[in-house]
């Protein structure tokens, strides 16, 4: 999710707390919680840091190690004490517990979306992305901001979120309903499909598809449960040569190619070198697939410059690699 749901989300946890009498007997404990639950709520997407080195870096490790199963129990040990350190007065089993809970429910909402997350790790390096919440969905979002405002209105912060809660709980399940219903609409028009990787939008009954079958990739869009192709590739496997190889060497595209699941590929030959375009076909914005990665080598096969990550034009991208642009 987006870090102001995740903070808001870290709110909520920790006023639910505050059904425990123990905890809402404590102010203090009540507080620690509080700012455990927030700094929880946060914790795994530090490495968003990354992005400051540089894209391949970032995109190879964002939502990996940090959402693991062993940091998933290393960030409230290493939360809780340097809270306690300024709170000692708080219990610092309650203290540690709920910034367990915070972390957990960080990393669990991440799974439903798109993008997903290395949740699983180390057991496996597998990407879980179960596609059903937008990264930034109004309706979650906005039933929390309900929640603060009832909160100020008087309302019993815990019971309010906890009811809250149960409401968002039947919204994932109504939403995990709309995509099989989706995805078997996909089934029906393509009979031969072998993956479909689905992604939601901003609008309720919007989601943007990427499908795999033996020769082809669609690209398609699913409105109120119909679906619209844009675009057909065939596909092509990638070749096994030299220039492919090299490529391959370079840190962009292997970053790419060690996140996206569905892309194709382009090659092209130049006066001076060569150039080998990796495409991610999940993510298509007015025409344009604005993911990919991109090497430019030399005939000698050593690489001149590369670039991955979001790119919304050809001229930003050619801003990017800092070189000459093409001419044919």
């Amino acid at each position: 999710m987006d870090t102001g749901t995740h903070v808001v989300m870290g709110i909520a946890i920790g006023s639910m707390a505050t059904i425990d009498p123990f905890v809402a007997s404590s102010p203090e404990t009540a507080t620690a919680i509080m700012i455990g639950t927030i700094i929880g709520s946060q914790a795994p997407d530090t490495d968003t840091i990354l992005k400051f080195r540089n894209n391949a870096t970032y995109i190879r490790n964002h939502r990996g190690i940090t959402h693991s199963i062993p940091a998933v129990c290393l960030w409230p040990l290493l939360i809780a004490p340097a809270i306690y350190l300024f709170i000692p007065q708080a219990n610092f089993l309650y203290l540690w517990i709920w910034t367990f809970i915070a972390v957990i429910l960080h990393v669990f909402v991440d799974i439903f979306n798109a993008y997903g997350t290395q949740a699983l790790r180390p057991f496996t390096k597998r990407w879980v992305a179960l596609g059903i919440i937008n990264t930034f969905d109004p309706v979650i979002f906005g039933f929390h901001i309900a929640g603060l405002v009832l909160w100020g209105a008087g309302f019993h912060p815990g019971y309010t979120f906890l009811a809250i809660y149960g409401i968002l709980i039947a919204y994932y399940v109504l939403r995990y309903r709309m995509q099989q219903k989706v995805l078997q609409q996909v089934r029906e028009i393509i009979p031969s499909v072998k993956q479909t990787l689905i992604s939601p939008t901003l609008y309720w009954n919007q989601w943007h598809l990427a499908i795999t079958t033996k020769d082809n990739f669609y690209v398609a869009r699913a409105v109120k449960y119909q679906i619209f192709i844009h675009d057909t590739f065939e596909k092509v496997p990638l070749p096994e040569n030299a220039i492919i190889e090299a490529a391959k060497f370079d840190d962009n595209v292997s970053a790419f190619l060690s996140f996206s699941p569905v892309y194709r590929w382009e090659m092209e030959e130049y006066d001076d070198h060569y150039e080998v375009r990796f495409i991610d076909l999940r993510y298509r914005s007015k025409d344009y697939y604005p993911f990919v990665a991109i090497v430019q080598l030399d005939h000698d096969l050593n690489i001149i410059s590369s670039y991955t990550g979001w790119i919304f034009s050809e001229e930003k991208l050619r801003t990017k690699l800092e070189i000459i642009p093409n001419i044919d």
